[in-house]
C-alpha cells in the first residue's frame, strides 16, 4: 500500500491526519476547529511562503502566532520550511497526510483546479475537500473527475456553508416536494475586520456590479479599504455566481436557473446583518405549494459554518476512500459525518 494512503479502518481507531492549505482567516479558523478533535489531527499547514509538518501534530496556536507575527508557518520552529513552492514541496516530501482542506483563495478562478492538478500529478492518494464558491470553478473541478478517479483521489467539492451546509439542507428539504420551484439562499456575515479574511472579501467584491474576478484580485488593500469606506463597510450581494446551482442540478433537485444566492457582508461588525437561511419552495404530490426554511443560528460565525461542514465532508470522504470509491462528489450528494 502507498504510504500516503489512509491507514486507519472505517471505525477511525487512528486519528485522521489533516493538512490545511492556505493559512489566512479560514485556514487559521480550520486549525482552531481541529484542535479539540480526537478523530482528526492537524499535521500539515501551508501558505504561499512556506509550510510546516509534524508527525505528532502541529499546535494550532503556535502556527497562528507564527503566521501572524512573521507572515508564514514556514518560520515555525522546528517544523517549518520556507518555500515559494510550498504545496509542491510539501507533496514532494511524501509526508503521510490522509486528507487536505483546501482553504485557498479562488482568485484567479482556476487557482484551486490548478492546485488539484498538482495533487493528481504528484502520485499522492487520499481525500481533498474545498469550500469553493463559484459555479465555473466547480465545473472545472468536475471536468477532472476521471483524472481524480485514476489518481486514487476522493474529492469533496463545495463543502463550506454556501455552497455546502445550505446546499445539503436544500437537498434534504426538497424531498417533501414533487417539484421544486425555487431555492433561495440568503446569507449574513459579520466580521470585525476585513483584513482577517482578505481573500474571502475580494471574492465577494468580484460578485458586485462593475467588478469581476480579475479586477477584484488586482485591487490593492488600500483600494479595498476605499470601497468599504464608500459602503460603510457593508457589501450587498445579489444573484451571485454560486455553485449551489450546479450542485443541486447535478443532484437532480432542480435546474440551476431556479437557484439564487445573495447576502450581506458587514466587514466592521461581528454581528450578522441578517440571519443566514435557505428557502425551498415547491409543489407537493397533493398539489399544495409550500416553503421550507432552514435558518442558521446568528451566533454561529462564518468560520464555524464553513470549517465544521468541510471537516464533516472530509470524514465522509475518508469513508468513501477506504471503500475504494474515488472521483469527485458534492455536498448535495453525500451526507457529512460529525467529527468527534
Amino acid at each position: 500500500m502507498n504510504t500516503n494512503q489512509v491507514m486507519g479502518s472505517t471505525n477511525f481507531s487512528k486519528a485522521i491526519r489533516i493538512g490545511v492549505l492556505g493559512f489566512g482567516g479560514l485556514g487559521q479558523a480550520a486549525a482552531k476547529v481541529l484542535a479539540p478533535k480526537r478523530e482528526m489531527i492537524l499535521v500539515a499547514a501551508a501558505d504561499n511562503k512556506g509550510y510546516a509538518y509534524a508527525t505528532e501534530g502541529l499546535n494550532a496556536q503556535d502556527c497562528i502566532a507564527t503566521y501572524q507575527s512573521q507572515g508564514s508557518v514556514g518560520y515555525l520552529e522546528p517544523f517549518g520550511t520556507l518555500s515559494n513552492r510550498s504545496i509542491q514541496e510539501l507533496l514532494e516530501s511524501n509526508q503521510p497526510v490522509d486528507g487536505y482542506f483546501l482553504a485557498l483563495p479562488n482568485l484567479p478562478n482556476d487557482f484551486i483546479p490548478t492546485v488539484v492538478k498538482q495533487f493528481i500529478n504528484s502520485g499522492w492518494r487520499g481525500v481533498l475537500v474545498d469550500a469553493i464558491k463559484r459555479t465555473s470553478a466547480v465545473e472545472q473541478l468536475i471536468a477532472l473527475k476521471e483524472e481524480l478517479q485514476a489518481a486514487g483521489i476522493t474529492y469533496m467539492t463545495g463543502c463550506g456553508a454556501t455552497p455546502g451546509l445550505l446546499t445539503a439542507a436544500a437537498a434534504i428539504a426538497a424531498q417533501s416536494y414533487a417539484e421544486i420551484h425555487r431555492v433561495e439562499i440568503t446569507f449574513g456575515v459579520g466580521i470585525a475586520n476585513w483584513e482577517a479574511y482578505r481573500a474571502t472579501i475580494r471574492e465577494d467584491i468580484a460578485h458586485m456590479p462593475g467588478y469581476n474576478v480579475e479586477t477584484a484580485r488586482a485591487m490593492t488593500d488600500a483600494e479595498v479599504e476605499a470601497l468599504l469606506d464608500k459602503t460603510n463597510g457593508v457589501l450587498t450581494l445579489e444573484n451571485m455566481e454560486h455553485a449551489d446551482d450546479v450542485m443541486l442540478e447535478l443532484a437532480g433537485i432542480c435546474s440551476r436557473d431556479r437557484v439564487t444566492v445573495g447576502g450581506v457582508v458587514d466587514t466592521r461588525n461581528p454581528k450578522k446583518p441578517l440571519s443566514t437561511n435557505v428557502k425551498v419552495t415547491g409543489r407537493t404530490f397533493e398539489g399544495k405549494i409550500s416553503t421550507h426554511t432552514f435558518t442558521l443560528g446568528d451566533e454561529t460565525s462564518m468560520a464555524a459554518n464553513v470549517c465544521g461542514p468541510a471537516f464533516g465532508y472530509l470524514k465522509a470522504g475518508i469513508n468513501l476512500y477506504q471503500r475504494g470509491i474515488h472521483g469527485i462528489f458534492t455536498a448535495a450528494e453525500i451526507m457529512p459525518q460529525f467529527v468527534k
